[in-house]
């Protein structure tokens, strides 16, 4: 794999956890609410609903990583042992879980249940937010994407809505992530809004809560509407909402598109050194199932 590939692999998944550490701090605030009380909130300083440490991130960091750990471990796709580490998450008394992963797993842990029935009131965004991995090890094989996105979504998720935005968006970061145009994505949004016009984002509703249409309008509206990656971030969490999510999917999607180097260096600095050092591990382990 070439060195601008491998730039753009790990510009998603640093992108991502700095978009989950950024975010955090105005979740579930209105623009409003985030205007009076930072100006515009451009730094990772923490604090929160949950009071995170500056730099700590949330359950969408920390299910990718679990994620990413199973496929490593079995060097292939191996389910049970996904909704194990998703188990185990779920009993480390992570700082923040959402009801439909909490109750999927749950259910996993009890009943042994590892795809739910489709359920109208699964499309959160919790099966979307996790997926970069199975993105990265599969960056050659789209059957295998496709396949393992939806497995994978299912343990916690099984609703249309989200099995179209969590394969768009996967599909939006592959194509980054390989150089190609933003045109490229565009192909995919097209193809998302034909599918389920629910998707369209023009003109932006402003609405950025944890629905997976209104996650997915708010990342390409400010994706596609911004020039380089901290903008692209910094519009996006100043919504509020959900902003954990829709900043680390924000951040996936800038961090394929600039590369890592555009990633601002106060914020790498800032992000947990953990969480940094295995996102950087996990980046290299994955590309190399590509080979």
């Amino acid at each position: 794999m070439n060195e601008q590939l491998m730039d753009r692999a790990l510009g998603a998944y640093l992108g991502f956890a700095c978009g989950d550490a950024l975010g955090a701090t105005v979740e579930f605030m209105s623009p409003k609410q985030i205007q009076s009380r930072y100006g515009v909130h451009t730094e990772m300083i923490g604090g929160g609903w949950l009071g995170l440490e500056p730099g700590q991130v949330t359950d969408d960091t920390q299910m990718s990583l679990a994620l990413g750990r199973a496929i490593i471990e079995h060097q292939g796709w191996n389910l049970k042992s996904v909704a194990d580490n998703f188990l185990a998450w779920l009993e480390s008394d992570p700082p923040d879980v959402g009801n439909t992963c909490r109750r999927g797993l749950v259910r996993y842990r009890d009943e042994g249940v590892l795809m739910g029935l489709p359920r109208e009131d699964d499309a959160g965004n919790g099966a979307c937010m996790r997926n970069l991995p199975v993105v990265l090890a599969t960056l050659n094989r789209p059957d295998d994407f496709e396949l393992w996105s939806l497995e994978q979504s299912r343990i916690t998720h099984h609703n249309p809505l989200s099995d179209a935005a969590t394969l768009a968006l996967g599909r939006m970061t592959n194509r980054l992530i390989h150089g190609q145009p933003v045109e490229a994505c565009l192909l995919e949004v097209k193809r998302l809004i034909n599918q389920y016009s629910e998707f369209a984002y023009h003109p932006y509703p402003s609405k950025a809560s944890a629905y997976i249409v209104d996650t997915t309008q708010t990342v390409l509206n400010y994706f596609f509407n911004t020039d380089n990656f901290e903008s692209c971030l910094i519009a996006t969490v100043n919504q509020g909402g959900d902003a954990d999510t829709t900043g680390a999917l924000a951040g996936m999607l800038a961090g394929a598109k600039y590369g890592l180097a555009q990633i601002p260096g106060r914020w790498l600095g800032q992000l947990d050194s953990r969480v940094g050092a295995e996102i950087r591990g996990q980046v290299a382990a994955l590309i190399k199932m590509n080979n």
